[in-house]
Formats: C-alpha cells, structure tokens, sequence
C-alpha cells in the first residue's frame, strides 16, 4: 500500500510521541532553525551552575539543541534529563519530549559524532582535563572558568585547542556585560587619564569544621569525580549535596581549586585586563600574605591582600577588603565597575549610579562620555552563550578565547602561589611562565596527575 508523505509523517509523530523521543521535531521548538543548522549540544556537568547558568544560557536559542547530559552521579544524570526535557515540551506547547541522552562517562559522550559542542560545568579541578578530551573529539568547547587548576594545566590545554582550531568560550561572561565594556573602553581611552593602579575586591569563603568519613552515595563514581587529584576520603561536606544543588564544598578544597582568588578572580581580573590591555600577558611581580585556616576539612584562604606590579609599571592589589568590583585610578580619576546585583547594602548607599548601572566615577562626567569613532572600540557580545554559539557558525573569533581565559586563570594562580609564600618578592616571567630564579615557587605550577586520569605529559 502506498503511504501519502502526510500520513507517514503523521504516523512517524505519534510514533515519536509514544516512545518520548521526537524524532521529528516541530518548528515551535526551534523555530527557523532546520535540523541541519541546529548546534547538537552536549552538557558535561550538570550541577548548580549548569543548571541555573549554563543550560538556560544554552537553550533559550533555537539555533542550539541541547541532545546529551553527562554527570558522575546518577542521580544528577536524570535531573538533568527531566530539567531539559521538560524544556523542551514547553517549547512544544506541554507535548511530551524525551531527547535528552544521558552519560555516566564524559569519553562516552564525546565518542557521540552527532554531538557538536560541549559546554563543561564540572568542579575547577575537571575543567581542562575534559576540555581537552573534547577538542581531540573535534567538538567546539564552552567552559567555565577559571581555566584550569594549575598554571601548567592551563598553558598545555590553551596549546592544545589552539592546535585543533576547535572554538573555545570561557564562562567569563562579564565580558558580554555592557558596563565592564564601557569601563575599559573608558581606561583604554584615557577618559582617567593615564592608568597608574587597580584595585580588585572579591567577595570570602569562611572556613569550616571537620567532616567524618561517609559511604559513597549509591550512582555516584566519587574515584573519577577526584580525577587527576589524590585519593582522599569521600564526605558530602567536601564533594555536592546530595539533596539540593546548594553551593558544593569543593569550592572550599585547595584539591579542587584556589578558593575566591579563581572564583570570582577570574572574572575581576579578566574584566581588569580588559580595561589595562593586557588580555595576553600577567604580572612581573607579586606579594602578598593571606589567612589560612588552621583546622577544618575546607582550606582554601581567607582574608588576604595581595600585590601586583605589570611590565608597564601599572601596579594591582587584590583583596577581600575593597568592594566586589574593580577600581582603575589613572592620573586624572577614577572609574568603578560592578556586577549590580552583587553590590552590598553599604555599595547601595554609596551612589545611585552604580546601583542602577554598575558604574562610579570621580567625576560623573566620565560616565556620560561617548567614544568617538576613532577611538578605541572593543569587542561587543550581547550575550556570553550567544556569542559562542554564533561564532560556532561562523568560526570568528569569540569574546573569551581559550589563551585569554588561561591568562586571567595564571594571573589568579600567581596571586595565590604569592599568598603561601608571604616571605617572598615573587618574580614572574609571563612569557615563559616561570618565576624567575625561586625553584620553590616553580613547585606550585603544577601538581602529580593521577596515572589512571592524567591528560598532559606530567614534565608540561
């Protein structure tokens, strides 16, 4: 019997339906965007930040299809699936959607040849080990920062995808926040005259008490989620909740990362190297001293005020002490820049301005000032996600390359090798990257990989 094309797609549909997968997906889910043209995406890491950052920065584009999930436990897996899912039948106007594949191993997704992209919500100590597995897939990389968990890390996996031509986005998304553009442009311009100090204010993490042995949870592979790092024992107070997708005790391990001075100093220095142009190099010197915590499983620094000065005599000083935000003084004054939601009631009270904008100036006429078409215009992206998404399609450049991630991530290193060494007058070679004659410092660039998962010669 012959079968009119309209009746087999109306057979294949309730087909579909019926087993939850959409094999033919209607345009209300993605719009204009033929099969053909979509990104297939595919998210490794599915915790908090990927669900209430990148997933929604992903999937409000038509021009993307987010098709696979990876996470170490089991149980995130399928939350994920659900989350997604449940997306995508909203967008069918409630008709059931279940193409959302699930991984309990990242290699497996990657080996996935209808995927396209990535994007790497892992903890910090995952970030590059995966990225670079995905490059060698031939998949395009969105990944959060910071970059990586150490300066040597960094440099092999920049190295790597720059080889491979593949685009790489770090989550570096104030770069695609209109008032951290307009304060460099603004520097970069000598609308403060010239730029002499920066000063970089990141928000604390407090230390913690001792936490007990506890059984691994059931569906959760905690020997791949230490990766490259060492064998320690599994407590919930040190890994992810288990009931909710609060904040993770990670964030708080110098195993997994540098504490503050990564986490949201990979963002502030970024954004300062922005306005000070140099988005490819670091500092000459650093010093510092930091408070560390003297028990409790959660190690990473406290209060601390560390020092930088760059080649061309501009100087930097971090802390917990100054506003979250940064602060460039030139000659002439000074500009503050922000993320708005992130001001304290005190940083409210201050200026009406930087609350609705995220700008101060010593002079309001700064704020007002137009730069002229002959001046110095930087890159405008309207949206982090978007932009990488677009430059998949159109392989540009995008907004925060891999190299420019990795600087603003040794930058942060640098800073954090400066406050386990307060005795020393560190001096960095950031062209090699290397601290000129102190062989103890050198020691930090880089740590022993787990045999089972190390992705880089361990000499790099």
């Amino acid at each position: 019997m012959q079968v009119s094309r309209r009746s087999f797609l109306k057979s294949a549909a309730a087909a579909s339906a019926a087993v939850g997968f959409p094999t033919i997906v209607p345009s209300s889910v993605f719009g204009q965007y033929a099969p053909s043209k979509r990104i297939n995406v595919g998210a490794i890491g599915v915790g908090r930040i990927s669900r209430g950052h990148d997933l929604p920065g992903i999937w409000q584009y038509d021009k993307a299809n987010i098709m696979a999930v990876c996470d170490l436990d089991a149980h995130r897996v399928e939350e994920g699936k659900q989350l997604i899912n449940g997306v995508y039948s909203k967008k069918r106007g409630g008709a059931p959607y279940n193409g959302v594949t699930g991984y309990a191993d990242f290699h497996e997704l990657l080996a996935n040849k209808d995927i396209d992209a990535v994007v790497i919500s892992t903890p910090d100590h995952q970030h590059a080990a995966c990225a670079v597995a995905a490059v060698h897939a031939g998949k395009d990389v969105y990944m959060q920062k910071p970059a990586s968990l150490t300066i040597a890390e960094g440099r092999y996996l920049s190295d790597v995808a720059n080889t491979t031509g593949r685009i790489v986005q770090v989550g570096s998304q104030q770069r695609s926040w209109k008032q951290f553009r307009y304060a460099a442009e603004l520097v970069r311009n000598g609308r403060i005259g010239d730029l002499q100090h920066v000063e970089v204010g990141l928000p604390g993490d407090p230390a913690g008490p001792e936490a007990p042995h506890m059984p691994v949870p059931d569906g959760f592979n905690y020997d791949a989620w230490l990766g490259t790092t060492p064998d320690v024992y599994y407590t919930e107070m040190r890994v992810h909740p288990q009931k909710d997708f609060d904040r993770p005790g990670w964030l708080r391990c110098e195993q997994f990362g540098a504490g503050m001075i990564t986490g949201w100093g990979a963002h502030h220095i970024d954004s300062a190297h922005w306005g000070m142009n140099t988005e490819y190099t670091g500092p000459v010197e650093v010093w510092g001293t930091a408070e560390f915590p003297k028990s409790g499983l959660w190690n990473v620094h406290g209060k601390f005020l560390t020092h930088a000065r760059y080649a061309n005599g501009v100087t930097m000083d971090i802390s917990g002490d100054f506003r979250n935000g940064i602060k460039f003084i030139g000659t002439k004054g000074w500009v503050f820049v922000t993320r708005t939601e992130q001001l304290t009631p005190t940083d409210m009270g201050k200026a009406a301005d930087v609350k609705a904008t995220g700008l101060e100036a010593s002079d309001p006429a700064i704020l007002t000032s137009v730069i002229g078409p002959d001046e110095i215009h930087l890159y405008v992206s309207e949206d982090q996600h978007g932009n990488w998404l677009d430059c998949i399609h159109t392989r540009q450049l995008n907004i925060s390359p891999v190299e420019m991630g990795h600087r603003a991530c040794s930058t942060c290193l640098v800073h954090q090798i400066a406050m386990h060494m307060p005795n020393e007058h560190l001096h960095w070679d950031p062209v090699n990257e290397r601290f000129l004659n102190n062989d103890a410092a050198n020691k930090w660039l880089s740590r022993p990989q787990r045999a089972k998962y190390a992705f880089m010669p361990q000499h790099a």
